[in-house]
């Protein structure tokens, strides 16, 4: 009998900066498009507001991560790393471990297919802030990142792209990088001024 997955869940926010110079073709084309310079490199912060996992508490813990994909995002051969809050137990930093690279299945099921090559999963300190409409990701000296919602008609709102089908979540907030400098795994990124998204997100698994 093949061994029962946990329950796990996660909610809270997400933001992501890429080297695309406008707004993330994956969103609205499911990862059919290319990115803008044919190929996305990433780095990501989650802040869990609420979470669990196999009954371990995950709440109020914050997680980096960078994606670096050579091509079309549909077609996989990603290459992931992960940076755990080190404030995390050891069941809870596993727990992460295994949503972060797939293996508990759920929402995040498809990095086991996507990803050909996870890099590894640190712990660190890893600081995720918000300060007006800004939101800050900082993973000691490895990742640097600030991202604002772009401003629209009506300044008091957000710009959103709504009722998607993207994997992260239905609603996107489309916003700009103010500062996004990665040098980690022998990448050394700057996306100033680049594309960058918030989400908010509601994850779960095993199903």
């Amino acid at each position: 009998m093949a061994d029962v997955l946990p329950e796990w869940s996660i909610k809270g926010e997400l933001i992501l900066n890429c080297n695309c110079t406008v707004f993330c073709p994956c969103v609205v084309s499911l990862g059919k498009h290319p990115p803008t310079e044919g190929y996305c490199q990433a780095w990501v912060g989650v802040r869990i507001d609420e979470g669990h996992y196999d009954g371990e508490s995950l709440s109020g813990l914050n997680i980096g991560l960078i994606m670096d994909i050579p091509g079309n995002m549909g077609r996989g051969n990603w290459k992931a790393a992960a940076y755990i809050d080190e404030r995390a137990s050891d069941k809870a930093f596993d727990g992460l471990v295994n949503i972060f690279s797939g293996k508990a299945r759920g929402t995040t099921g498809l990095f086991s297919i996507m990803v050909s090559e996870f890099l590894g999963a640190e712990r660190s300190p890893v600081s995720y802030e918000t300060e007006g409409k800004t939101r800050h990701l900082v993973v000691g000296k490895k990742i640097n990142g600030a991202v604002t919602p772009i401003s629209g008609k009506d300044p008091d709102s957000e710009v959103v792209v709504t009722n998607t089908e993207y994997w992260m979540g239905p609603d996107i907030t489309i916003a700009s990088a103010d500062k996004g400098r990665v040098r980690a795994f022998g990448r050394v990124w700057d996306f100033d001024g680049r594309s960058a998204e918030i989400c908010q997100i509601d994850w779960k698994g095993p199903r």
